[in-house]
């Protein structure tokens, strides 16, 4: 029955955006709740100064990957990059957007936002069952004189493709051999345990805030928007750093973004003192030929605009720009 009700969502979505793509006036994508709170303003801001209607549905990475690769969006957006072979396979162009972090939110009666610490080991042992109450040796001896509760830890995953889960999992795998072993990293893994699976970003906070003694993975917007709970974070280097854009900033300083490889990157586990550990980029997936050559200069011009005027915005859910030398490479392949 979930199966078929999914199809049919699936297909309710997939009508939805072809019948908007319709009109010229009308660009659609699909893709990435990392995005979404950026995305979501610019595009009603670009719709204020020329009338054009972006019709954005945050479905996850992995539904906008399906949507574009069967030609029902003019663009997607994804956590998870894809491959030069990737592209060239599904005769795409990609290139980033935006860069933000994730971090680990929590529902712990009596513990405030960035009262404790964890580790990506903690982490790691947390979700593969290792580590099952909240006052765990592990957890204690990071966090020496916080009164931790006997309480038994819920653990909350993406239900849905989603490049988040990419990002979290790829770095459970760099500092895991037996993660990268058994689970991997991908918009959808085969998580260990009985954690509760949500749909998008906003889904996985709101189960997060009301299952109490939980823990899951957000976009540091959908955290910060909710008052919820984070945790703090210890690096690649050893240093306990807190979420902040200057901590994201930071970790995407080591970023070498290259045309010739579809701008790759991966933000994970970066070294320096003051990076945070898990920080992601949203990367955009436009065709090689769009529907139309007008569709395909509204694309640009959208984007461009982004870029352009769409920084402050941003900065203000704490986000990270891409570089201006970086845009201007981004440029040319428009």
């Amino acid at each position: 029955m979930k199966t078929i009700l999914k199809l049919i969502t699936g297909i309710a979505v997939a009508l939805s955006l072809a019948a908007c793509s319709q009109n010229q006036n009308h660009l659609t994508g699909a893709g990435s709740s990392f995005i979404y709170p950026a995305l979501s303003i610019w595009a009603k801001d670009y719709d204020a100064k020329t009338s054009v209607e972006v019709n954005y549905q945050a479905i996850g990475s992995g539904g906008g990957l399906q949507q574009i690769y069967s030609h029902t969006i003019d663009f997607a957006a994804s956590d998870m990059p894809l491959t030069v072979e990737q592209l060239a396979q599904n005769k795409l162009h990609q290139f980033p957007m935006i860069v933000g972090g994730i971090v680990m939110a929590i529902n712990v009666p009596g513990i405030k936002s960035n009262a404790i610490t964890l580790s990506g080991n903690t982490l790691e042992d947390i979700y593969m069952g290792r580590i099952k109450f909240w006052d765990d040796t592990a957890i204690a001896r990071l966090n020496v004189g916080v009164k931790l509760p006997h309480k038994g830890i819920v653990t909350i995953h993406r239900a849905d493709g989603s490049g988040t889960t990419f990002n979290f999992t790829n770095y459970l795998s760099k500092i895991s051999s037996q993660w990268q072993e058994h689970i991997g990293a991908n918009t959808t893994v085969a998580w260990p345990g009985n954690g509760i699976g949500a749909k998008g970003n906003a889904g996985v906070a709101a189960q997060i805030m009301q299952t109490p003694y939980s823990i899951g993975y957000v976009e540091y917007a959908y955290a910060n928007q909710n008052n919820m709970s984070i945790t703090k974070m210890v690096n690649r280097d050893h240093k306990v750093v807190t979420a902040t854009s200057a901590t994201f900033a930071a970790a995407a300083k080591n970023a070498d973004w290259q045309a010739k490889n579809g701008f790759y990157q991966i933000l994970t586990d970066q070294p320096g003192a003051d990076s945070w550990p898990i920080v992601a980029t949203t990367f955009v997936l436009t065709p090689e030929k769009a529907r139309t050559p007008q569709v395909k200069a509204q694309i640009a011009k959208f984007f461009t605009w982004c870029f352009k005027h769409g920084t402050a915005s941003a900065e203000k859910l704490d986000y990270v720009a891409i570089p201006d030398a970086v845009y201007g490479k981004i440029l040319k392949t428009f």
